[in-house]
């Protein structure tokens, strides 16, 4: 295969990896200046061999798949990428390309407006009302997820005035502002947890979370900057009246926008703009700069169905600093992740000293190939976490040495596992010392066995002290009680008899509590609460299979495999022992018939609901006497369906079944309170 064949290969297979990662797993591999050099390098290869442009080139494609968690959502009007422009020169070769087609377009003014580095989104509205809200996904095909945009304060559910279409999207960037993103990962710190590598695919992910309510606590923003009305005449003649427009509907629109009369004027406010980014509240990646006649974006048109030619992104390059990679370490959080870091000769970027930069995972070191001794590229690039670029391979030492994950785990010598499915690699120990402080911290939580006065300060004093190594020397009264706990700081007697008496009555929770306590990886509440009301107590579910735990509704492989091998490991089934022997519930209460108004009836739930979520549903649906399952049949009393059901919703119709809004349900209940 001649040279340049084979480089085009190459770029192809590092861009539809690095493409996977960004939009599909929220994990993204090369920065944006990286993942920007490669595709110029096979752009300019496939102009001047078009023989190697392959149908499956990134070149040719809008982005990703979107994943399979969720409803699809097919966009009105493809939602494209943009063209970036590296400097003046190349904002003026973007202005004589558009000139050849539409030669009024340098006398038509631009508008500039800040690049949001965010998660972009595309909000359906149907006569001035949010009905739907979808991610951009490949750019034809998004996911829905409406609930999680409902929850940012920025998207308006009515919009204002009303001179809109009566059927429109309107696309906006999502993003997670810097101070929100900063807390986030002090709190991931503090946990032991591996850190978000930038506030962009923190939102991404928050966006795609199934549960609203993990998205509203993160804090989304959003900012709007177009509208697509296909078949409708928009209110507007340029790009400025839009922007204002959407304002005045009730959307955040970025306020550092303007117009300019002329390729002079860009670049006079690029110029302007570019050392204002960094201090923005909010992640900025350059300035974005629109042809304003909205007439000349039609004849203009787009480039290849990729990207428009009316507009274009103005990309500046991040600080990189190289510096000396000393070591690779790990580190072990809560949940047992394997965190890899890298220890650096310190240097400074934009004012900071570094010294440690995220390595994210071991696939990702080897596919860098990055080494131990080797000069590397570090960069912050307006994100609050340094990372590695990549090795500076011909500075590369004679000794650099390739990273390989430790078979065990660092912290306490147990045998590491690797999912099939993950990147991550896991110590399984759950009295791990590596995770151990963030392990009792979660363990003694309000969420979990809910021991009262014992927060993260004391718990790491009980630990210093030697009093405790794991969540169960807690009920061993040997080491805690009010004599041993008064010698320490911060307690009196009284608040040492507290603390005591609070251990004691944590014993008295359900199995349910004390599996979400133990801190079984991917084993949230409500999971927990399944597991034990399928298997009923602790010894029953130690010696269930993978393959059974997998067969319980609402589990999923991944975590039917993570409980299984949490039960596999024989530390855990140790303490399990000795928690048991301290008098601790092993088993869930069965739960006594219910009885009211829909005692006896079963019932479907399909959609979004306005205001219940689906557990919150169930719950009533199940207090009232009846019960809640995932599929239509003729023994369905009523089907509950919110915006966006899905074909249950036509099954029930079909067979003749009630459908109820939640207004009915809420009624029914209320009528047998």
């Amino acid at each position: 295969m001649p040279d340049a064949a084979r480089r085009a290969d190459e770029l192809r297979r590092i861009l539809h990896r690095a493409i996977h990662a960004y939009y599909v797993l929220d994990a993204p591999e090369l920065s944006d200046a990286e993942y920007d050099h490669l595709f110029r390098e096979l752009q300019d290869l496939e102009a001047a061999r078009p023989d190697l442009r392959t149908p499956d080139s990134p070149t040719l494609r809008v982005g990703a798949e979107p994943a399979e968690r969720f409803e699809k959502h097919r966009h009105l009007v493809p939602m494209l990428s943009l063209a970036n422009a590296f400097s003046d020169d190349d904002l003026r070769s973007w202005e004589s390309r558009n000139a050849r087609i539409a030669p009024e377009v340098g006398a038509g003014g631009y508008t500039v407006e800040v690049k949001i580095d965010g998660a972009a989104v595309c909000l359906t509205y149907r006569d001035g009302v949010l009905a739907r809200g979808a991610t951009r996904g490949n750019g034809v095909v998004g996911e829905v997820v409406t609930a999680n945009l409902r929850t940012i304060p920025d998207i308006p559910l009515r919009l204002d005035g009303t001179s809109w279409p009566a059927l429109m999207e309107v696309r906006g960037e999502v993003y997670l502002p810097k101070a929100a993103f900063e807390a986030l990962n002090r709190r991931r710190a503090q946990a032991g947890e591996p850190l978000y590598a930038n506030p962009r695919n923190t939102a991404a992910g928050a966006l795609r979370q199934l549960d609203s309510r993990l998205t509203r606590e993160r804090g989304l923003r959003c900012f709007a900057f177009t509208v697509e009305a296909p078949g409708e005449r928009l209110p507007f003649r340029t790009q400025r009246e839009l922007l204002d427009g959407l304002a005045a509907w009730g959307f955040r629109v970025e306020p550092h926008r303007g117009r300019v009369t002329d390729l002079a004027g860009v670049c006079g406010a690029v110029a302007e703009l570019e050392p204002q980014l960094d201090g923005l509240p909010f992640g900025a990646d350059g300035v974005v700069v629109k042809v304003d006649p909205l007439a000349l974006h039609d004849e203009l048109g787009t480039v290849g169905d990729r990207e428009p030619r009316w507009a274009i992104a103005r990309k500046f390059a991040p600080e990189v600093a190289i510096t000396k990679l000393l070591a690779i370490k790990v580190n072990v959080g809560r949940t047992g992740a394997l965190n890899p870091y890298a220890e650096l000769e310190p240097t400074e970027i934009g004012g900071v000293t570094v010294s440690t930069a995220t390595l994210h995972n071991a696939d990702l070191i080897a596919a860098k190939d990055i080494r131990v001794g080797d000069w590397v590229e570090v960069t912050r690039a307006g994100e609050v976490i340094p990372q590695v670029l990549g090795p500076v391979r011909e500075k590369r030492p004679a000794d650099a040495r390739p990273f390989t994950m430790p078979e065990r785990c660092p912290a306490c010598g147990a045998e590491v596992e690797r999912p099939a499915d993950e990147v991550m690699t896991y110590c399984p120990n759950v009295s791990c010392p590596g995770r151990v402080l963030e392990s009792i911290v979660h363990f003694a939580s309000r969420g979990a066995m809910d021991i009262r006065g014992l927060g993260y300060e004391r718990v790491q004093k009980l630990i210093e002290a030697g009093l405790i190594a794991d969540v169960a020397d807690l009920y061993d009264t040997e080491r805690v009680n009010p004599e041993r706990l008064q010698a320490l700081d911060g307690f009196a007697e009284k608040s040492a008899q507290q603390l005591v008496d609070a251990i004691a009555a944590s014993k008295k929770q359900p199995l349910s509590t004390l599996l979400f306590a133990l801190g079984i990886r991917h084993v949230g509440e409500g999971a927990a609460e399944l597991l034990a009301r399928r298997f009923g107590t602790m010894d029953a579910l130690t010696k269930a299979s993978a393959a059974a735990i997998g067969e319980v509704r609402g589990i999923g492989p991944t975590i039917a495999e993570a409980v299984a091998a949490f039960f596999a490991e024989i530390r855990n089934r140790e303490l399990i022992d000795r928690l048991r022997e301290s008098g601790l519930k092993m088993s869930e209460p069965r739960r006594a018939a219910a009885h009211g108004p829909l005692e006896g009836q079963t019932f479907v739930l399909t959609g979004t609901l306005p205001t219940l979520s689906r557990t919150e549903a169930t719950k009533q649906i199940e207090a009232a006497g009846g019960s809640v399952t995932g599929s239509v049949s003729k023994m369905t009393a009523a089907i509950v369906a919110g915006e966006e059901p899905g074909s249950k919703l036509e099954k029930a119709k079909a067979l003749g079944i009630p459908v109820w809004d939640e207004a009915e349900l809420l009624r029914r209940l209320k009528a047998g309170s």
